[in-house]
């Protein structure tokens, strides 16, 4: 399905990847992870076999990994200081293509957070925070 040749091997990689949350780019990113899981089952009748299968609910999951840097501001926007008390947020992830430009853009929408905890130790020279993220929808992006 790939119409563009490896050109010199190069593929997606994390220095193709830009982010924002609620449309504000975000540079202090360290990881993002996002997916959805859709319940599928098989339904039998008369026989040992399958007749066809139902689809169920698609459960929607996402976690972000943010240097402190980036966090604080998030905090200085809550109403409270607690990153749960923000209003759902939209995260945006797009990737290019090295060598074809072509772009894909996700969207995890809705947004909250749901924990927020810190983990600092003796050398510690940066702080990043793994924060879990309740989303009921992903919008999976195609090549544009």
């Amino acid at each position: 399905m790939n119409e563009i040749p490896y050109i010199n091997g190069r593929l997606y990689s994390w220095a193709q990847i830009s982010l924002g949350i609620d449309g504000v780019p975000v540079n202090g990113i360290r990881a993002i992870r996002y997916s959805d899981t859709e319940n599928k089952e098989n339904i039998y009748g008369g026989g040992r076999y399958a007749v066809g299968y139902g689809d169920g609910q698609i459960t929607c999951e996402a976690a972000i990994t943010l240097l402190m840097d980036e966090i604080v501001p998030l905090q200085n926007a809550s109403p409270t200081g607690r990153l749960q008390d923000l209003a759902p947020f939209d995260i945006t992830v797009c990737y290019m293509h090295p060598v074809s430009s072509k772009v894909v853009t996700d969207v995890i929408t809705d947004c909250q957070f749901v924990k927020n905890d810190r983990d600092w130790q003796n050398g510690d020279t940066f702080e990043e925070v793994e924060l879990t993220l309740l989303t009921p929808l992903i919008k999976w992006g195609k090549t544009a």
